[in-house]
């Protein structure tokens, strides 16, 4: 049978000296001043205050808390405050469960206030890739985090420091300051420097804001929407579809003009550019393996589908196969993808040989429609490529590649007509030879 728990007014004294017997696991000395009140002692020597009341028939005991942190007085007054509770029929453990519980929140929620767009910038760069894709493409990911920069590097060409990226200033607000009319203070004051590379920024910055609402961790803390608010939509510059190109007689000079970059590997880049009409990531990325010179035929990293493979041209295998074998990748570079990511510069070199103002080098592959749809149906370009057959007005027949290859001949025929190259397509590739 249980020992009947001694009784006693509760002094300070009494509770010192009060400690638990041996062999007991615990040990109560019952106020007789407030009866729900005891001290708890165990054989470690700690010591704290406990109520004690049965509610609905049944016992229930609840912690007050250390003798050490609350006074006798205190202890009391809690305890008869936790009597007159337990009275009414409340189960004052289960109250206090739904207080730590409720403090918990709140104080979870204070802590997830607090996050700052700076501190969850990284952790989107790290994990916010487009979905189905392995990875961000290596230069929207270097236009991220250059539009997120803080400046002050030296400039890789010219002289001073480099200048805060237009995303810079978000990055020290919380994700719940995230709102309408910041960021519509933000683009008024990043529009003074560069209407075009403000909106841009704002581009990005959506993303950042839908990747956020995909997250637990901050779907509560965003508003989606704010950065496509009317009051800022209204101020963007128009979206114009850029159709530059080369024209006809543009593309000899231009031509020319990469013969006389000083990087041969970035010439033969841009060129495969015009002659594939491939995406520059495309082209950039391609192996070594993936090149077979025997079967005539090029895979490419595909980015409607996994893949897509295209017949090897004659000349383009030539320009290939007198490539440096550097690494794995075809068209090389000492950078620390491993291979050509901007190729820019090279291009505006060219461009000034031939006298035009300005072609992107996304204004190759329109190039390469544009001239290949004279010589050959418009579905072929269209597959070589790359084109969804839904992005064509009427669609088009997916041919073989031995029904491509003709076509995709026929191309590389009529650019390097237009761009005065003779070429003898029997010359075995690595030995090119100008035909006189």
């Amino acid at each position: 049978m249980p020992t009947t728990p001694s009784r006693a007014r509760l002094t300070a004294g009494r509770v010192d000296a009060f400690t638990c017997p041996p062999g007991k696991a615990q040990a109560f000395l019952w106020d007789t001043e407030a009866p729900a009140l005891a001290v708890r002692v165990t054989p470690t020597g700690r010591k704290t205050y406990v109520f004690e009341s049965r509610v609905n028939g049944k016992t229930i005991r609840q912690t007050i808390g250390d003798v050490q942190s609350w006074a006798l007085a205190a202890a009391r007054t809690e305890a008869q405050r936790l009597k007159m509770a337990t009275d009414t029929g409340e189960d004052v453990r289960e109250t206090k469960r739904q207080q730590q519980a409720e403090r918990e929140a709140q104080r979870q929620q204070e802590q997830a206030q607090a996050v700052t767009v700076d501190s969850v910038w990284p952790v989107y760069l790290e994990n916010g890739k487009p979905k189905r894709k392995a990875a961000w493409k290596p230069r929207y990911r270097a236009d991220l985090e250059k539009m997120a920069s803080a400046g002050g590097e030296p400039k890789a060409r010219g002289q001073g420091l480099t200048k805060p990226g237009p995303l810079y200033p978000l990055l020290a607000l919380r994700l719940a300051d995230v709102t309408e009319d910041a960021l519509q203070a933000w683009y008024e004051s990043e529009a003074q420097r560069g209407q075009h590379q403000a909106a841009r920024a704002l581009m990005m910055f959506r993303g950042f804001l839908r990747w956020c609402s995909t997250r637990p961790d901050y779907r509560g803390l965003v508003d989606v929407h704010a950065g496509a608010a009317p009051a800022i939509a209204q101020q963007l510059p128009a979206n114009t579809r850029r159709t530059d190109a080369l024209e006809t007689a543009q593309i000899a000079p231009w031509w020319a003009g990469t013969e006389q970059l000083n990087n041969r590997t970035t010439a033969v880049y841009l060129r495969a550019l015009l002659l594939t009409g491939a995406r520059r990531e495309e082209i950039a990325a391609l192996r070594w393996e993936h090149v077979d010179f025997q079967s005539r035929k090029l895979t490419l990293a595909d980015k409607v589908k996994a893949s897509r493979t295209i017949p090897l041209y004659p000349y383009l295998a030539q320009l290939l196969a007198t490539l440096p074998r550097v690494n794995e990748f075809v068209f090389a570079s000492s950078g620390k993808a491993g291979h050509v990511v901007d190729a820019r510069n090279a291009m505006a070199q060219a461009l000034q040989h031939a006298g035009v103002a300005h072609v992107t080098i996304h204004g190759l592959r329109r190039t390469f429609i544009q001239q290949a749809r004279k010589v050959v149906p418009a579905g072929a370009p269209a597959q070589i490529a790359g084109h969804a057959p839904s992005a064509t007005a009427e669609g088009y027949a997916i041919l073989s590649l031995d029904e491509l290859r003709p076509h995709a001949e026929a191309i590389e025929r009529h650019f390097l007509n237009l761009a005065g190259v003779p070429f003898d397509a029997s010359v075995e590739p690595g030995k090119l030879r100008a035909v006189v």
